[in-house]
């Protein structure tokens, strides 16, 4: 499994141009300075922002293609998406929120809601599964909106800047259980971070952006991609 970006976005502000493959079983960090289009690469993928020019690929399925006018909606694609403000439903509880995911994507009732209890045990809060985010704290939410893109099974897995709002002090253990997720998942995985401690804890490769335009991809252990 494989995912295949030839994407062109066109912004007033910027053009986003990359062109790369991912392969099942890797994690790729996406940095750059704000406004580089790294929530924009992302926002494709999920399928929120259609491409301009080219074709966005997982295995032999395309999700979204300017020549032959493809676009699968977001709810049909198998990707699944941590937003960096979590965007959980406040009047739902954290069952009812990670069983979102897979009923938006047809699955039964019970069957979403017994997912999403065996994910929220996974990761140690089925004591809190029926509290409304409001409730939960910053790491809390965090572990309930992954939980929630996981629940829908998917192949691609996208990241955007999953630790930001996190207190520092919680941040290493975050980090640890968030690098622990990654590493069992058989999937895509892209992460767009500005720290480089989340770069080299979580990825094995590096896309930085500069204005749209991909000015390194290469290795977390070549030290070119790190800031001056």
């Amino acid at each position: 499994m494989s995912l295949r970006l030839d994407v062109t976005v066109r912004r007033a502000e910027f053009s986003l141009r990359v062109d790369t493959t991912v392969d099942a079983g890797r994690t790729v960090a996406v940095i750059g300075a704000n406004g580089a289009g790294k929530t924009t690469l992302l926002k494709c993928i999920a399928g929120l922002v259609a491409v301009d020019e080219g074709c966005i690929v997982v295995d032999d399925r395309v999700l979204d293609a300017s020549d032959g006018d493809r676009f699968v909606v977001p709810e049909q694609r198998d990707v699944g998406v941590v937003f960096q403000d979590y965007l959980l439903f406040d009047h739902l509880s954290m069952l009812e929120n990670v069983a979102f995911g897979p009923r938006a994507r047809g699955v039964r009732k019970a069957e979403a809601r017994e997912r999403a209890r065996e994910m929220i045990a996974s990761v140690g809060l089925s004591h809190l599964v029926d509290r409304r985010p409001p409730e939960l704290s910053g790491g809390q939410r965090q572990r309930v909106a992954l939980m929630r893109a996981l629940a829908t099974r998917p192949r691609v897995l996208l990241l955007d800047e999953p630790l930001a709002a996190i207190d520092p002090a919680a941040r290493t253990e975050l980090r640890a259980s968030l690098v622990e997720r990654i590493t069992e998942f058989d999937g895509v995985t892209l992460v767009v971070t500005h720290d480089p401690a989340d770069v080299v804890a979580m990825a094995e490769r590096v896309i930085v952006l500069d204005s749209g335009n991909v000015v390194w991809d290469g290795p977390v252990s070549d030290d070119g991609w790190r800031p001056r």
